[in-house]
């Protein structure tokens, strides 16, 4: 009986060290399929003011002088382990950027545009001999830029809103989006949108019981979907003891659709906290959560056969 081997991870926020361990991470597990499940982007922008003939930066909480081009290409590649972008500009150039939306979020795009597609070369640098199958998604807090440059790969699959044979048997559905939440990001969508995705990518799947779900936000009231119950200033609620209070905030749309279709298995992010496996009758749940911020890479691996999960194993490091 035919095998495969899944890595799941998800939600690296543009760290380079987070994607570099995922790559090798393919052939240390010895794996058929590796798949990043959206969140990809990084989240900001660090300045590195060049003062006459030497540089500064805040990074971390810590003030850097950086004396020469070997310590800039250094606090750079530590910046971009973080997840962050590194940015050398005149110290008057950045206050005017910042004075203008349209012309820092330009720049913040192509810095996250560039770091894709390199990122897609890497991947098929180092596994195009070895029949790996990379397929990385978006997520919901990802900006369009990061569609359009996976859209591009020749090597990396790009699965949103698609249905992709991740082997002989079993058929992936992917969506990269989650029901609303108080930041309002750019994937955000209602739960009735989200149940209709669903359904069209179900009506296309040739067997949905063997499929695979894909989706980045997890199924409502579970494991994987329990995070601080926040204010209306984003700041999380306290209970009596002064310890956060913890709500359930997964999507209704993507519990009622293992519940009515039944997958195989469901694969899920969105709630870094909220690393879990889950069982919804017949479908096997997995959110790896994310450790992103600190450099380590959280992810699970599934042992699958033609109609069963045989096992799972959690990872990280």
């Amino acid at each position: 009986m035919t095998k495969t081997r899944l890595y799941f991870v998800t939600d690296i926020h543009g760290s380079d060290k987070l994607f570099l361990k995922f790559v090798n991470a393919a052939k240390i597990y010895n794996c058929q399929v590796v798949i990043i499940g959206g969140d990809i982007a990084g989240k900001g922008i660090i300045p590195i003011f060049k003062l006459g003939n030497h540089y500064e930066t805040e990074f971390k909480g810590n003030r850097y002088k950086i004396e020469n081009e070997k310590e800039l290409n250094e606090i750079k590649k530590e910046i971009r382990f973080q997840g962050d972008y590194p940015l050398v500009v005149e110290k008057e150039e950045w206050n005017d950027l910042i004075k203008d939306e349209s012309k820092i979020n330009n720049i913040f795009n192509q810095l996250i545009g560039e770091s894709i597609e390199n990122w897609c070369k890497i991947a098929e640098e180092r596994l195009k001999n070895s029949k790996i199958k990379v397929i990385i998604n978006i997520g919901n807090d990802d900006p369009p830029i990061v569609e359009e440059v996976l859209k591009k790969s020749e090597f990396v699959v790009y699965p949103n809103e698609k249905i992709v044979w991740i082997d002989d048997n079993h058929e992936m559905l992917s969506l990269g989006y989650s029901n609303p939440n108080p930041w309002n990001l750019p994937g955000d969508l209602p739960e009735e949108i989200l149940e209709e995705k669903i359904n069209k990518l179900v009506d296309s799947t040739k067997e949905v019981r063997k499929s695979i779900l894909n989706i980045h936000v997890p199924p409502f009231n579970t494991h994987l979907d329990i995070a601080p119950k926040l204010d209306k200033d984003l700041k999380p609620v306290l209970t009596p003891g002064g310890e956060p209070e913890m709500v359930h905030v997964g999507s209704i749309a993507v519990r009622n659709a293992i519940e009515k279709y039944q997958p195989l298995a469901g694969l899920h992010g969105h709630i870094h906290e909220s690393k879990g496996y889950t069982k919804i009758k017949n479908t096997h749940c997995f959110n790896p959560g994310s450790e992103y911020s600190i450099g380590i890479l959280k992810g699970v691996i599934i042992n699958i056969s033609e109609n069963r999960v045989d096992n799972y194993l959690f990872v990280e490091g």
